[in-house]
């Protein structure tokens, strides 16, 4: 499989889109619902509210790490934004839902700190984006090596 990156870069913003054919409320729960992120990301426990602390199991990273997430916004069924800090430096994600004509549209927005990441922060995203389309088809979570180190170019000439 040979994935094609979709990716921009708007200043430091990483933007990633995903179509769905499903209501918004649908969308919604995959993101959102412990059991349904479960399925492409990974769960997470605590209290989802905003200027919470969640911690969210990353299953698809090596040793399945736990990671603290704050919730700065959450506006069901349109908004979700995340901020989390680890060893990698500041993760600041905006996740936005539209729905018209019967789809809805995921607008994941990552805030860089600086784009000097963006080859490697870019395949990485569109992986996990892909294995939410895998979750929601029912079909196998695509192979991360389709995606890195095959789209760092593309996501470095985005700079």
């Amino acid at each position: 499989m040979s994935p094609t990156p979709a990716g921009r870069l708007f200043g430091n913003d990483l933007v990633l889109t995903r179509t769905f054919r499903a209501p918004v409320a649908d969308v919604w729960a995959s993101l959102t619902d412990p059991e349904r992120t479960a399925r492409w990301f990974g769960p997470w426990q605590g209290e989802g509210a905003p200027g919470r602390t969640i911690k969210v199991q990353m299953v698809q990273e090596e040793g399945d790490p736990w990671v603290e997430m704050t919730i700065e916004a959450c506006e069901p069924e349109r908004r979700l934004a995340l901020s989390a800090i680890d060893e990698y430096g500041e993760w600041h994600l905006d996740l936005t839902l539209t729905e018209s004509g019967g789809s809805t549209e995921l607008r994941f927005t990552q805030h860089l700190t600086g784009n000097e990441n963006v080859g490697e922060t870019g395949p990485g995203w569109e992986f996990y984006l892909d294995a939410l389309v895998a979750s929601r088809d029912g079909t196998p979570v695509p192979d991360f090596g389709d995606y890195f180190p095959a789209m760092k170019q593309f996501y470095e000439s985005l700079r």
